[in-house]
């Protein structure tokens, strides 16, 4: 099936297409994963019209970035790339905080080409809000870059009102990537109406609560989600109650329930 059709990210953004490829859970993320699978996933994303693809440099510690790199050889013009960066992990692949300090942002975006085998990153955003670093400095850092040409576009990732509002201030924001399904619809009360008043889009992950409306459970010690309150056993008997109302629901419309993400 084909992707439909494309959007412009903010005002100033570039053109991608209404979905993306979130590439984490190629990277451990949710468990085993396997290389050769997931390029050839990513391959045949692009030959059906995706064009935007979402990595971290945290993912796996590198190794989704070099992943991407060899599934975009002889395809690179074909896509955008969503880079996500600041958060730090050890040795044993905990987290162990974030860093947005200017000399840090430069730095990680220097490994992250190299690690991508490109020239420039499409959009580049701090993953998360680093509390010791104003939002101000961190999006200097990325509009330095973008005047040197190492990236296109500045994005921002689960920041609230007043953040959202300083960065742009700073430098056009594009788009704002924000968990968004029919059980975490919290951006609908400010949020979002923020991001229409100043023209910025909205990149939704989680459509499917990661897995939970769709009826997927975490994987093993590997899967992280297994950490999220919402698979834990103090919710999970609740939550698969509604879960089964709701494909109750789609089966009578027709509409099957798959594994998905």
């Amino acid at each position: 099936m084909m992707n439909a059709g494309t959007l412009r990210l903010g005002e100033t953004g570039p053109h991608v297409s209404r979905l993306g490829l979130g590439c984490m859970g190629m990277s451990g993320m949710y468990g085993a994963s396997d290389d050769a699978a997931s390029i050839r996933t990513i391959q045949a994303a692009i030959d059906r019209g995706v064009t935007l693809l979402d990595t971290g440099d945290f993912y796996g510690q590198g190794h989704n970035e070099m992943l991407i790199g060899r599934a975009l050889e002889g395809r690179r013009d074909r896509v955008q790339l969503s880079l996500k960066f600041g958060a730090l992990r050890g040795p044993d692949g905990s987290w162990i905080g974030v860093d947005n300090r200017p000399v840090a942002v430069k730095n990680f975006a220097a490994y992250s080409l190299k690690r991508l085998g490109v020239d420039v990153i499409d959009v580049y955003r701090p993953a998360r809000l680093d509390p010791a670093v104003p939002i101000e400095d961190t999006v200097g850092a990325i509009a330095d870059l973008v005047k040197a040409g190492y990236v296109r576009h500045l994005g921002l990732s689960e920041v609230g009102v007043e953040t959202i509002r300083r960065a742009h201030a700073v430098h056009p924001v594009v788009d704002l990537q924000i968990e968004y399904s029919l059980v975490s619809r919290k951006p609908e009360e400010k949020i979002f109406p923020v991001l229409t008043e100043l023209g910025i889009s909205a990149t939704l992950y989680g459509v499917l609560s990661r897995g939970l409306l769709s009826g997927s459970k975490p994987r093993g010690a590997g899967d992280f989600r297994a950490y999220l309150p919402r698979f834990t056993e103090g919710h999970r008997a609740t939550n698969d109650a509604v879960v089964e109302r709701l494909s109750r629901r789609s089966r009578r419309r027709g509409a099957a329930r798959r594994d998905r993400r």
